[in-house]
């Protein structure tokens, strides 16, 4: 039964949606809501989570209703996607409509039009937005926020999971902001999280809102069956770098499939991390259905970020209505947008942690009904581990959240914004971390705040939320206009644009392919032109890396295991053409772009010439035996933190001018580091382990793309030494101290 203190008028709207009696777990957080308790609900997909939340949410709006003052409570909820947010107003007007205007939820993003904007401020009670848009929209406006963070009862944040590395770190430190703002208008929010499956759930809910947090992680709620396969896709007669057998690929193989379940009328979305794969999958699902019915082809589209809104729009509406039968989707679909009848998932490609796998196979069966889900291993070394060593996925806990908001790199650009919204007291630095009065003076020297008797205040005239970007993408996105008619495509973040949309990059948008004629770093833009070329290309880049500082050092036997602060500076410097379907290189061309460096944290081990000779490591073989060993323990990483692939980046040297020695080093590729590198060298053994037994266990003969090549070496992956890795990671786990 709900609580007592839930408003009949909403039980009844809870029954009148179908719904007659709650679960266990969603009675218990509505209960620890109402008595004050912030609370996170760490469940399987298709919960009910977000009836643990909205049915205290909704008294208290209701409450609020009957109140002098005539606003009464109010409530936030934050998803990380604007489709999410969308997606969770419709439902709410949905449940909430038996109760009249004492419920009135609004989106407050980038896609709000401006003449609606003051009318959410004034008159909205359930605002739906996201971090970016607090962050950047809202906290710094808070004077014409004033009267809802006031009376703001409750903040919801939903998809907790997906807070992690930087993007985790980055919005811990906006929420202290905002429950700064909402002490000195005197209100102290309850906070309501929503997570899918997570290790230690109230501790990452604690480290994100810096509050105490109940977890609430029994699922009470029925499941229907679920049948998970593990697919590989088989070997073509083709050969890659350095002679590797070649499988199909991933994404050819996705196409296939979602072809197949499209025709047989079951609806399926497949899964894929990049936005250009997503374009992939429908573009050749559509071909191959065009050629046994024309008309199937157009229930098929993409689905990712980077579309206009109206673009986006129509095809969640599409998607909810049923003409569409088959969607290829980036995560922005992963995370909780209600498509009810799905029969099955495909997912191209491990998505980086179990959480994600875990909630993208549970888009399928949210009716209760069975469902199948299809991981298609990518030719790489950990999806290549995990369909021979099912347990890794199916006998193991989901991974913690990592998230580190005391990174200097994060706090300091928000300490700047505080300052700019209300000044800065030393009061106020315990809500911030232990780190923050260190950073006080450093931000003083440069003139970005000054102390005035007991507070610090903001000193520039521009906004100081324009000094960090939240998701860790660095700096303004790039626009990509078609060069002939001067029409916005869409857009890609800074960080990725000197490998997606440098000068001969192929780019695919609504099934069409666009060939990059020219990328304006100064400008921010990228003129495309259509085209119709019979290849992919993918970036190449040289990285070389230098230590800051070693924070920690442990011995491995006659080696090390070392900890700290790094100096990467990495440039984009080729590109390769790729056939789409079966991946094999057609040709390379050179780019001269500049380099970017970063300053990070990195995990980093070495061997002494005695450990050399013990593991028949030669100077010949000695580079080929480290890279080897570098491309594949980047690639098990995300098996042991949460993190993918492309989150990290690594280096390898036979003899490094900081350590002296042969070494290998794996870093966060971030701005001060995600948590990541430090998270693999606390489970150095367990990784490593994995690692070796990764590149012994693969069948090949010298080292392919399911071992250790990598699809982002920057040298051709050349030199490589398959062998040479086995002995040399045998030797260094040989002086791994025991756990």
């Amino acid at each position: 039964m709900w609580p007592d203190r839930i408003r009949p008028e909403v039980i009844a709207a809870v029954q009148a949606a179908g719904i007659e009696h709650p679960w266990a777990h969603q009675a218990l957080a509505a209960e620890h809501a109402l008595d004050g308790d912030s609370v996170i609900v760490a469940t399987g997909t298709a919960s009910g989570k977000s009836l643990a939340y909205l049915t205290p949410v909704l008294t208290a709006l209701l409450d609020g209703s009957e109140a002098p003052n005539g606003r009464g409570a109010t409530a936030l909820y934050l998803a990380p996607t604007k489709a999410l947010a969308a997606d969770q107003r419709r439902s709410v007007k949905e449940l909430s409509q038996p109760l009249g205007n004492a419920v009135r939820p609004a989106v407050y993003d980038g896609d709000t039009p401006f003449e609606e904007r003051e009318w959410v401020r004034q008159y909205a009670n359930y605002v739906l937005t996201n971090p970016d848009m607090l962050h950047r929209g809202i906290l710094p406006s808070h004077p014409r926020w004033s009267s809802f963070l006031r009376a703001l009862k409750y903040v919801v944040i939903d998809e907790v999971h997906t807070y992690r590395g930087v993007f985790g770190s980055h919005v811990a430190q906006v929420l202290r902001r905002l429950r700064r703002l909402c002490a000195r208008y005197g209100s102290s929010p309850v906070f309501l999280l929503a997570s899918a499956t997570a290790a230690e759930p109230a501790v990452a809910a604690r480290r994100l809102t810096g509050l105490p947090v109940v977890e609430i992680a029994d699922d009470a709620s029925p499941r229907g069956e679920l049948v998970f396969a593990l697919w590989e896709p088989p070997l073509t007669e083709l050969h890659g770098e350095k002679g590797a057998p070649v499988r199909r690929t991933a994404i050819a193989e996705t196409a296939d499939l979602l072809t197949d379940l499209t025709l047989q009328g079951v609806r399926s979305v497949a899964f894929v991390r990049s936005r250009r794969g997503a374009e992939l999958i429908a573009v050749i699902a559509q071909e191959r259905l065009a050629e046994i019915d024309r008309s199937l082809a157009r229930r098929v589209a993409a689905y990712r970020g980077g579309y206009l809104p109206e673009e986006r729009r129509a095809l969640e509406r599409a998607l909810h209505s049923g003409e569409l039968l088959g969607l290829a989707a980036t995560t922005a679909l992963e995370l909780g947008i209600d498509v009810s009848g799905l029969d099955a998932v495909v997912i191209a490609g491990y998505p980086g942690t179990r959480a994600s796998l875990w909630q993208q196979a549970g888009r399928a069966g949210r009716s209760g009904q069975g469902a199948l889900a299809i991981l298609v291993a990518r030719d790489d070394p950990l999806d290549t581990f995990l369909v021979h060593h099912p347990e890794a996925l199916f006998d193991q806990p989901v991974e913690s959240t990592v998230l580190d908001p005391d990174n200097p790199y994060v706090l300091a650009p928000h300490l700047c914004a505080a300052a700019s919204e209300i000044p800065l007291t030393e009061e106020d630095l315990e809500l911030f971390g232990p780190t923050a009065a260190d950073l006080l003076p450093q931000l003083e020297a440069a003139k970005l705040l000054r102390r005035r008797a007991t507070a610090w205040h903001w000193t520039r005239r521009e906004r100081a939320a324009d000094l960090t970007d939240i998701r860790g993408e660095g700096g303004s996105p790039v626009q990509i206009v078609e060069a002939g008619t001067g029409r916005l495509l869409g857009t890609v973040d800074a960080g990725s644009a000197h490998t997606t949309v440098h000068e001969g990059a192929v780019h695919l948008h609504q099934g069409r392919t666009y060939l990059v004629k020219h990328l304006d770093l100064e400008d921010s833009v990228a003129l495309v032109e259509e085209a119709n070329p019979p290849y992919s290309t993918v970036a190449r880049d040289t990285t070389s890396i230098s230590v800051l500082e070693t924070d920690i050092e442990v011995p491995w036997g006659e080696g090390r295991l070392c900890y700290g602060s790094v100096e990467v500076t990495n440039q984009v410097v080729s590109f390769l053409r790729r056939r789409v379907i079966t991946g094999e290189v057609l040709g390379e061309s050179k780019l001269d772009l500049p380099p970017r460096t970063l300053r990070t944290r990195a995990v980093w081990w070495t061997v002494t010439e005695d450990q050399l000779d013990a593991a028949r490591i030669n100077p010949e073989i000695l580079g080929g035996a480290l890279h080897a060993a570098e491309h594949a323990s980047i690639g098990m990483l995300p098996l042991f933190a949460t993190c993918d692939r492309w989150d990290i980046g690594g280096v390898s040297i036979p003899l490094h001018p900081d350590t002296l020695l042969p070494t290998v080093f794996v870093y966060d590729g971030h701005p001060g580091g995600a948590g990541f590198a430090e998270r693999a060298f606390h489970t150095a053994r367990a990784w490593l382990t994995a690692t070796r037994q990764a590149i012994a266990s693969c069948e090949c003969e010298a080292g392919c793309p399911s071992c250790i090549q990598s699809p982002k070496c920057g040298n051709g992956n050349e030199p490589l030494h398959k062998r040479g890795a086995v002995r040399l990671l045998t030797e260094l786990l040989r002086g791994a101290p025991e756990v």
